[in-house]
């Protein structure tokens, strides 16, 4: 189960590829689209990874459907989080693909592509405005019309910041930097005033990072990526320089989430994003730092930060199109996405769940003044990682913005290089 920022992060970048015979699968005797019918019927639903730590809740959530819709009998599957894309494409192959999934957007790109992720703009359209726009458009596919998976749960995080670093370097450590610009700004003065002993920053930029930027990530029909516009030489170009005045820590090449969140915690960086899960971590392992801890907002040059997204997807061949789709909405409705926020440190993605006061008032504790500026950005927040974008698509642009990075290669170089492989494994994807 994710449940911190970075490890959800970790869960959600699986690349799936489909065999070409799961476009086949389940042929002409899979269900309808209509999902108006009486709700009644067998149906299957399986979570990643779900069950050691929330069995007594997804056992109370079925028995509450299945007392609401008499009639109807869900079977739960939990499959393990390692070897779940694999077990979702021979499920496909073979025609068991269960009626109900749990999908991130990555694993429901070659569902939809192959015809078997249920189009919920058409089948279930009056639950649309239960959600956060950003929220419910977490699972449409470039190139194609619909929205295909129930939005499920949802997580984002702060920056973490050392006030203490800060303020050794001049800076004020009340007025933590909010753009770019002061970022860059902030990060060379503490390189240069620390003789290159304090970087600021761990990792490298991602393809979220160069949506948080505002650089355009891909063309609006699918069909190929274009991070390698100015604006994304110029980020490249920016993280050059940071990396050139040890400002960017200088294993950020090889770098983890998990190395980067240690560097932090030794307080050999000075910011480090993060979850309200972490600073429980600050408390016991590194005193020193809780106490100088600073939280501010993501960085963000569009006004949006970045969210991580689950769903919840129908299978368009169920034999039970209106029972699934109830259920469906049934796991991700208010009620139940509310219940399951408050027993993990997620997000529900309901409109209106983040007004709860379990997201806006105050306690005067760290915990809860991390999740109230978390809830507040995801109202309007997006999944800048493309759908379509691979976990070898990710290894090439990490590749290259490596040989950027130690000079090898100019960033407009590098960049035209990494989208030229991505545009590659684009058209192998099909």
């Amino acid at each position: 189960m994710p449940t911190s920022r970075r490890t959800l992060a970790a869960a959600v970048v699986v690349a799936l590829v489909l065999p070409l015979s799961a476009c086949g699968s389940g042929g002409d005797d899979g269900g309808s689209a209509d999902a108006s019918g009486k709700i009644e019927g067998d149906i299957t639903f399986q979570t990643w990874n779900l069950r050691a730590n929330f069995k007594s809740y997804f056992d109370s959530l079925i028995a509450g459907f299945e007392k609401q819709h008499p009639g109807t009998h869900v079977k739960w599957i939990d499959q393990p989080a390692e070897g779940y894309a694999d077990k979702i494409s021979a499920d496909a192959a073979g025609g068991t693909l269960p009626d109900v999934v749990n999908v991130s957007p990555d694993l429901v790109a070659p569902l939809a592509k192959a015809g078997l992720a249920l189009d919920l703009d058409k089948s279930a359209a009056k639950y649309r405005k239960e959600y956060l726009a950003g929220a419910w458009a977490g699972h449409r596919i470039p190139g194609m019309t619909g929205t295909y998976a129930f939005p499920w749960y949802l997580n984002t995080g702060p920056l973490f910041y050392n006030k203490s670093l800060f303020e050794k370097a001049g800076l004020d450590p009340d007025q933590p930097p909010r753009t770019y610009d002061d970022l860059f700004a902030d990060a060379l003065r503490m390189a240069k005033k620390s003789d290159g002993k304090v970087a600021t920053l761990a990792n490298v930029p991602t393809v979220e990072d160069f949506g948080r930027y505002g650089v355009e990530l891909m063309n609006k029909q699918g069909t190929a990526f274009t991070f390698n516009d100015a604006k994304g030489v110029q980020l490249l170009t920016e993280y050059k320089e940071l990396y050139d005045a040890k400002a960017l820590d200088p294993q950020a090449l090889t770098a983890t989430p998990e190395s980067s969140g240690k560097k932090f915690l030794t307080q050999a960086v000075a910011m480090n994003p993060g979850s309200a899960l972490d600073l429980g971590n600050f408390k016991k392992q590194a005193p020193g730092l809780y106490k100088n801890i600073g939280i501010t907002d993501q960085i963000t040059s569009t006004g949006h930060v970045n969210m991580y997204v689950m769903g919840v997807m129908v299978n368009s061949r169920t034999k039970h199109t209106p029972a699934a789709v109830a259920f469906a909405h049934y796991v991700t409705d208010a009620r139940n996405q509310m219940s399951f926020a408050k027993k993990v440190a997620i997000f529900p993605s309901t409109a209106g769940s983040l007004d709860d006061p379990y997201f806006t008032k105050e306690d005067g504790s760290d915990e809860t003044r991390v999740r109230i500026a978390a809830a507040k950005s995801l109202k309007n927040a997006v999944n800048y990682t493309p759908v379509l974008f691979s976990e070898q698509m990710k290894t090439a642009l990490r590749n290259e913005v490596a040989k950027a990075l130690q000079g090898k290669e100019s960033p407009k170089a590098a960049l035209d290089n990494a989208v030229k492989a991505c545009d590659t494994l684009l058209k192998q994807q099909g």
